[in-house]
């Protein structure tokens, strides 16, 4: 594709991301459906243009202004000269004015310019991470600004890591296996894993590190019956079922039969049957309460911010305000307390988010150890050490925080995540 023709594309593509009415993958994926002539390379920089614009949105805007045409033009240039795009390709779609333009702003020091042209964060956000990292908020925004790992999950129940790992490099695609989790490999680069034959027939799916962590807390066991309390695209409930050797029944719930029916393609490839999927309207649905007191284990992977994910989705930065995240505190304490009525005496609870903010995290767990006596706080540094998860492998800082999982991108180069585990009396 010619060069205008690209950029043509990508200031488009940003204008429409930039209105932040739908999340900019969704945004991403749907124009791409619309212009089919777009081969991989451009879909490629089309993508990478706009989540470079989404990550230094701060910066690109001080920026813009000293530029000439569209703002969404001149976003774009930024977006694509700071991506992974050709810079020489990205001169071929130019005027003299605007390559100017470019090589001046490439000339200033951001080290020299104010602090939120430098996190690209809002300052709502900026503020809390800041109250919480102290000098690590600098070392976290380098992070945020970098790509998420490929981490792919190996199916227990029908291979083992060592030989999927070889599987792999036979294939051409290099795997070490994660410091942590111990179904995980982590890719290097980001190959095309669709074809392959060991994700056709589902010996791997591709799961953050910190997500399977989340899995291996809950410890389903054999014959068990489980709830993935908001199973989503259920990944999670994979990594259940499969710990579970595809015995018992664990049913994977969610309010949105959209998400669930993302599972049925993944389901059908895991070779599992003891997962039953449901959409329920609300966490006190009729379907809920009939398994009240019934239930061994019980994972509540609760909606949230997902600002653990921002180098996966950096739209959420400015999709979301301090408001916004205490509207969704209010429904994880909701969903918590419903989703613990489920449980079994002597069953587990585990409560989790991809958030980095403790509204969402140890403000709701600590909250419901006070107003539920009857569940006890399990350490999660004893029973990831029962789990044999060295929570300070490598030289990286330990997975815990108190009596809770904490996860950072820039500790642990997972995603950031959070969980707390309770036993009932």
């Amino acid at each position: 594709m010619h060069p205008k023709a690209l950029l043509d594309a990508c200031a488009e593509l940003v204008g429409l991301v930039l209105k932040f009415d739908h999340p900019a993958d969704a945004v991403v994926a749907r124009y791409c459906r619309e212009n089919r002539s777009f081969g991989p390379r451009e879909r490629s920089t089309l993508a990478d243009t706009v989540y470079a614009v989404l990550r230094k949105k701060l910066l690109f805007d001080h920026f813009a202004p000293s530029g000439s045409g569209p703002k969404e033009r001149r976003m774009a240039i930024l977006g694509f000269a700071h991506g992974v795009g050709s810079r020489d390709f990205l001169k071929g779609a130019l005027s003299d004015q605007e390559k100017n333009w470019l090589n001046a702003c490439d000339g200033i020091q951001v080290k020299d310019l104010m602090e939120r042209h430098r996190h690209n964060l809002p300052e709502w956000l900026a503020k809390e991470l800041k109250s919480q990292l102290g000098d690590e908020f600098w070392p976290l925004v380098e992070s945020l600004e970098g790509l998420a790992p490929l981490d792919l999950r190996v199916n227990a129940m029908t291979a083992k890591r060592s030989e999927v790992e070889k599987e792999m490099t036979k294939a051409g695609i290099k795997t070490t296996p994660c410091l942590y989790s111990p179904w995980g490999l982590r890719v290097e680069g980001k190959p095309n894993l669709g074809k392959l034959d060991v994700f056709t027939r589902g010996a791997v799916e591709v799961q953050d590190e910190g997500s399977q962590l989340l899995a291996l807390l809950l410890d389903a066991k054999r014959s068990e019956m489980v709830v993935d309390f908001c199973a989503g695209a259920g990944g999670k409930t994979l990594a259940i079922g499969a710990s579970m050797r595809n015995t018992g029944r664990l049913y994977a719930f969610d309010n949105s039969a959209h998400r669930l029916d993302a599972l049925k393609p993944r389901l059908a490839r895991s070779g599992l049957s003891n997962v039953h999927p449901a959409a329920i309207a609300h966490e006190r649905d009729d379907r809920v309460k009939r398994l009240a007191g019934k239930i061994d284990r019980v994972l509540v992977d609760a909606p949230c911010s997902g600002l653990g994910t921002l180098r996966r989705n950096p739209d959420l930065k400015w999709r979301q305000d301090a408001k916004s995240v205490d509207e969704v505190a209010q429904k994880q304490a909701a969903i918590l307390a419903s989703a613990a009525r489920l449980l079994r005496p002597g069953g587990r609870l585990v409560y989790a988010t991809c958030s980095l903010l403790p509204q969402e995290n140890e403000a709701i767990a600590d909250a419901f150890s006070a107003a539920h006596t009857d569940f006890k706080p399990l350490p999660v540094a004893e029973l990831l050490e029962g789990l044999k998860v060295d929570a300070h492998a490598g030289t990286r800082q330990s997975l815990v925080s108190g009596a809770y999982l904490r996860l950072w991108p820039h500790r642990h180069q997972t995603d950031g995540f959070f969980a707390a585990v309770w036993q009932k009396a």
